[in-house]
């Protein structure tokens, strides 16, 4: 596998109806929003869900949500102290930041795709690795609409040892969704950091097939089957490791507008808006339909 050699930007079309795609813990877990009341997807959350999907795709990832252990460590030094690669580099005269780091990287897709911070008790080695992968915070297109319902939960959830028949009060609480929006998340690739922990095109590839297939098997009671979905991946390939053009000038390159031709029916769908790619000379850019 060679060692990526050219710059890569993205951007991906994401839809959200009737679903919370990113809850706020601090706000009574209601979907994120900035102050001037446009959504938000934290990078955070992004990467997360990329994880995942590499995962489905029989990847080895480092930093596993708990219920998708597929390895029977409960946590990430487990799976650190496990790694016999990675120990050989961790204490004593062999104790070396930069083997340990190398290690680390071909070991797992997450770590030499987004970074690490390798800081545990019991071991020589303290290594904080950057990741070629940068993802922004998604934003939506427009002010969101944010419903609220009160739900009841009517089951006893421990039964009383002094009086087991006797019913437990109900437990109120609020469900919160996002009525509609259109989401954009920017990222890019960084070759010189791609060297440095040996991400390779095809891990690039592979990042790709994540993004475009980013809701597939996520669901939860906050995001059903079909309220997510990915519309359409833009995916810049540079000619050089540099690149001709800088990433911010790449992303701004995607036009999206208000359709003033939508109708009623649609104003709810993609076909609310418009998405042009304003030429950039020399730089061609694939698209890609989503799941």
């Amino acid at each position: 596998m060679s060692v990526l050699d050219r710059k890569i930007d993205f951007a991906v079309v994401v839809s959200v109806r009737n679903a919370n795609p990113n809850g706020d813990p601090l706000n009574g877990n209601r979907p994120r929003q900035n102050y001037d009341g446009y959504g938000e997807i934290s990078d955070v959350c992004i990467k997360r869900k990329l994880r995942n999907r590499l995962q489905d795709m029989g990847e080895l990832i480092l930093v596993q949500s708990d219920d998708r252990r597929d390895d029977g460590h409960r946590s990430i030094k487990d799976r650190v102290d496990a790694n016999e690669a990675v120990q050989e580099h961790a204490k004593g005269k062999k104790a070396n930041k930069e083997l340990y780091a190398d290690a680390a990287c071909q070991s797992w897709i997450d770590v030499r795709s987004f970074g690490q911070v390798f800081a545990f008790s019991g071991t020589d080695v303290s290594v904080g690795i950057r990741g070629p992968v940068s993802i922004h915070t998604a934003v939506s297109k427009d002010r969101i609409d944010i419903s609220s319902m009160q739900i009841t939960k009517s089951v006893n959830s421990v039964t009383s040892p002094k009086d087991p028949d006797k019913r437990g009060s109900d437990t109120m609480g609020m469900k919160h969704r996002v009525d509609f929006g259109v989401y954009v998340i920017y990222g890019s690739i960084n070759t010189q950091l791609a060297e440095k922990t040996g991400f390779t095109y095809e891990d690039a590839e592979k990042l790709r097939e994540a993004l475009r297939t980013l809701f597939a098997n996520d669901t939860s009671s906050a995001r059903p089957d079909g309220s997510m979905e990915v519309y359409k991946l833009y995916w810049w390939e540079h000619k050089s490791k540099l690149g001709q053009y800088s990433s911010a000038k790449v992303h701004r390159s995607l036009i999206i507008e208000e359709n003033p031709e939508v109708n009623e029916a649609e104003k709810n769908t993609y076909a609310r808006y418009t998405y042009d790619i304003q030429p950039l000379d020399g730089l061609e850019v694939q698209e890609y339909e989503g799941l």
